[in-house]
């Protein structure tokens, strides 16, 4: 019995560098399991859409799909733009069985691909010191998926002994341009911005001009097609295969 084919679900973008850096993340992926069907797809903004790969499945014989969401938090789109996605292409093809997996999330394990990102970037503007980091993510108005990323940077704030703030690029204060600010007020001068994002775009960007303006002395890229993320798709990918599986 062939197994189920795994598509990996991002929102999307208008900025062609987050097509790119998704395709990059779903060829490592495939880089791991070259056995597995594994195709990328996005809900909106860029191709190919989750119908039409679904529809590709389909053509090909697969009767199972494990859907992995490539969201960090639970916020709206891991709450109703996936599940109203899976129910729509469930109704278009009788008999397929399509299991959404559980988002991505913010795994201990990310921390590791924010150091290395952060050492890139410190290594690029020549950073000797740091005094202060702020994590910038991108925001909701779920307080609970802001709380995560909240927890996250003071996880990663023990980690290195630094003071840490959560900052986010829409939907929530503060602005990443604000918690820099903030810590300058205190004092500390070098502050560095990690950007807990997965794929470059609009409000990346947003947050690394805001943070450069009030003076931050470095912002790094986004977690991008890295192993840990690659892993973190398979874990999940293995649980919605088990749970395709009939008791």
């Amino acid at each position: 019995m062939a197994a189920p084919a795994l598509v990996a679900l991002a929102h999307g973008s208008r900025d062609p560098r987050s097509a790119a850096t998704i395709k990059a993340l779903v060829d490592e992926v495939r880089a791991l399991r070259p056995d597995l069907r594994i195709e990328q797809a996005f809900l909106e903004l860029s191709k190919p859409s989750f119908n039409t790969v679904v529809d590709r499945l389909v053509k090909a014989g697969h009767d199972e799909i494990v859907v992995v969401p490539l969201l960090l938090t639970e916020a709206y789109h891991a709450k109703v733009d996936v599940p109203s996605a899976v129910a729509e292409a469930s109704a278009r093809h009788e008999g397929l069985q399509i299991r959404a997996t559980s988002i991505l999330g913010l795994e201990a394990c990310f921390l590791e691909v924010l150091d290395v990102r952060m050492r890139e970037a410190l290594k690029a503007h020549r950073v000797r010191e740091l005094d202060a980091l702020v994590l910038a993510a991108a925001g909701s108005s779920d307080p609970l998926a802001n709380q995560a990323v909240a927890r996250l940077a003071r996880v990663w704030g023990q980690r290195h002994k630094l003071p840490v703030t959560a900052a986010f690029a829409s939907a929530a204060p503060p602005a990443t341009g604000e918690a820099v600010r903030q810590f300058r007020a205190e004092g500390r001068r070098h502050i560095a911005v990690a950007s807990l994002f997965l794929a470059p775009g609009f409000l990346p960007d947003r947050a690394a001009e805001l943070a450069v303006e009030a003076g931050a002395i470095a912002v790094s890229e986004p977690l991008g097609a890295h192993p840990e993320v690659a892993r973190t798709i398979l874990a999940r990918y293995a649980v919605g295969a088990v749970e395709l599986v009939p008791v």
